[in-house]
């Protein structure tokens, strides 16, 4: 059986205040990492954050990655919260 789904995981902050560390979710043409978040936004409660006023950082295949990158079955979808401190 191919794998026709993308893996997203979440890490720190984002990790705590949504209370999953990785979900599956199921791969279709043309889906961007934006996309992703963009869904995972629709939820109620903390997933809200995922579409507020701080950025999120996103890699796919652990590569730093933009909202438009294009994502494809078998991929790994990670969403950071922005970085700070000095």
């Amino acid at each position: 059986m191919s794998n026709d789904s993308i893996t997203i995981r979440f890490f720190a902050r984002l990790r705590e205040e949504l209370g999953t560390e990785q979900l599956t979710l199921p791969a279709s043409p043309g889906l961007t990492a934006g996309d992703i978040l963009a869904d995972l936004a629709l939820r109620s409660g903390p997933w809200a954050q995922l579409d507020g006023d701080q950025p999120i950082m996103i890699a796919v295949n652990q590569t730093m990655s933009k909202a438009t990158t294009l994502v494809q079955a078998g991929d790994e979808v990670a969403f950071f919260p922005p970085v700070t401190g000095g």
